[in-house]
């Protein structure tokens, strides 16, 4: 594979994968204001880079559908609904914190909520994107039983993405959960197979097969490592890649 030369960015456009946690920071919930200046800061700077930045939002700091149903017995197609609105609080937000940084952001949503975002449309995405505006994207995929890991992927296939980037709680993908296991082994790189066959918690099956399929690259990395995101883009050793071998 060539080097990328100095100064240019490796991947020319992105889907940016966050968990709803993420923004929570230490809070334990809801929105921390400093992880979401500190994140349109990233986000800035990448984009000035000439990179097309789309970012995929989840909303487990507000609700969790799979979690709530379990634990409550609520019918999991609604608990999903609910936390498919949670992402598009998400969204609302990290667009005002994009915007007060000075990056045009638009927020397209699977789900229709007319009066606060435009409906996901992949031509009208992709035409955003080329007037440089950030663009992203809640709701999931518009329907339950599917994970916002499943939409990064999905995304980024149909706008054509050279990369998903995840952006976890951990700095990489490890045999074992590092927090409990101090043995845990840390991959730098791992093909698709070996994350199917291991069963490695990165992304849910589904995401990772439609990656598999469309030789789509997956990092893994640790969003509060101020700067990690610019380095994952400039093809700088970070996090943990999945690739097809």
């Amino acid at each position: 594979m060539p080097k990328t030369p100095p100064g240019q960015a490796k991947y020319r456009r992105i889907v940016l994968k966050l968990s709803g946690e993420a923004l929570q920071g230490k809070l334990g919930f809801g929105i921390d204001p400093d992880v979401l200046n500190d994140l349109a800061g990233q986000v800035k700077e990448v984009r000035e880079l000439g990179v097309q930045v789309t970012i995929v939002v989840g909303g487990g700091n507000i609700f969790r559908g799979l979690k709530t149903s379990k634990a409550t017995g609520m019918e999991r197609a609604t608990a999903d609904y609910m936390g498919m609105l949670a992402t598009a609080i998400n969204g609302l937000a990290l667009q005002d914190a994009l915007e007060r940084a000075g990056v045009p952001t638009r927020v397209q949503t699977a789900i229709e909520v007319a009066k606060v975002a435009e409906p996901y449309i992949r031509r009208r995405a992709i035409r955003h994107l080329e007037k440089g505006r950030v663009v992203i994207f809640v709701g999931g995929i518009g329907s339950p039983f599917f994970t916002t890991d499943t939409t990064a992927a999905l995304r980024a296939m149909e706008i054509g993405a050279d990369v998903v980037l995840k952006a976890t709680q951990v700095d990489g993908i490890y045999s074992d959960d590092p927090a409990l296991n101090r043995r845990a082994k840390k991959f730098k790189t791992l093909t698709f197979k070996d994350v199917l066959r291991k069963g490695l918690k990165v992304m849910d099956a589904t995401a990772v097969s439609l990656c598999m399929d469309g030789k789509m690259p997956i990092i893994v990395f640790d969003l509060h490592q101020r700067g990690n995101i610019k380095r994952a883009v400039m093809g700088e050793p970070v996090g943990t890649r999945v690739v097809s071998r």
